[in-house]
């Protein structure tokens, strides 16, 4: 993988799980609840099959409870909602998060709405956005969060630099770039106090942008858009981006970044585990939020 040193996700979320799975017991052992994940899945996407069985089992692996709820593609809207509904009443539910993407006929902002945003753990309400913009998070969202930790925990600092995200989805460059941008606090310990630019692919000479970047992140769902061209040499790339191609699981990010950049994260292997280890994070915090 070129010259670039690998950032390993599935290494460094083994750590985090490891750490969970700790606080899990701690919990346990004092006669407190065990945390308690419910995801709910909407017909038969391959893709959020996977994740989801991918969550239930680093759920098991850490000590956390996890149901699975699966509804036909055909699933109204009411219903999902009172399924929701259902879900939020549950003391042993700490966590719901609902598989994205949805069948077209359910409007995903009012699913999102209707989650209660103490289990929120996707941390995909508006009002736990909210809390995020303010700098006072209930939850970091899960990718983004992942991101952050990988970086921290490979001891790739932040503060003043340069930092470039191509890609504005709510559900990871927006909150990425709060996250990103802000004062590293007690309220807030994943701050960044970086400076952000946010681009896209209607930014124009997006590869003048990106080579500003002293760490640049790929998150836009854009096979290989990312090349070395664009890259400042000794750059740190984060490749938040999953595509498939003739069967074949890659990046936003060329191959031959590794060549430029002096740290980037692979896929698979990269942000993909780091995403998991976080949300396992979040349900065991929710958890001592509201049972202590």
């Amino acid at each position: 993988m070129g010259t670039a040193i690998r950032l390993d996700g599935k290494l460094t979320a083994a750590a985090v799980r490891a750490e969970v799975a700790e606080r899990v017991r701690e919990r346990t052992t004092d006669g407190r609840s065990v945390p308690g994940l419910a995801a709910v899945l909407i017909g038969e996407n391959p893709a959020s099959k996977v994740y989801v069985r991918n969550k239930r089992k680093a759920c098991e692996e850490v000590g956390i409870q996890s149901w699975l709820i699966e509804l036909p593609s055909e699933t109204t809207q009411r219903e999902l909602l009172d399924q929701i509904e259902e879900l939020n009443s549950r003391p042993d539910v700490h966590g719901i998060l609902v598989q994205l993407p949805l069948p077209h006929q359910i409007d995903e902002a009012a699913i999102i709405g209707a989650i209660d945003p103490t289990v929120d753990v996707d941390a995909f309400h508006p009002e736990n956005l909210g809390r995020l913009m303010a700098g006072h998070p209930r939850f970091y969202p899960c990718t983004p969060y992942g991101c952050m930790e990988l970086l921290r925990r490979n001891h790739i600092e932040t503060t003043g630099r340069e930092v470039v995200i191509v890609g504005r989805s709510n559900i990871v460059g927006k909150p990425l770039a709060l996250m990103l941008m802000q004062k590293r606090t007690t309220a807030n310990a994943a701050g960044g106090n970086a400076t952000v630019t946010v681009a896209h692919t209607s930014t124009p000479d997006l590869a003048a942008v990106c080579r500003g970047a002293e760490i640049l992140i790929a998150a836009v769902g854009s096979p290989r858009l990312i090349t070395p061209d664009m890259v400042k040499p000794g750059a740190v790339v984060l490749d938040v981006g999953i595509n498939s191609i003739e069967g074949k699981l890659v990046g936003d990010v060329h191959e031959d970044v590794a060549n430029v950049a002096s740290a980037i994260s692979p896929v698979p292997g990269g942000i993909g585990p780091m995403t998991i280890a976080m949300l396992l994070q979040n349900t065991v915090r929710a958890a001592e939020m509201l049972d202590g």
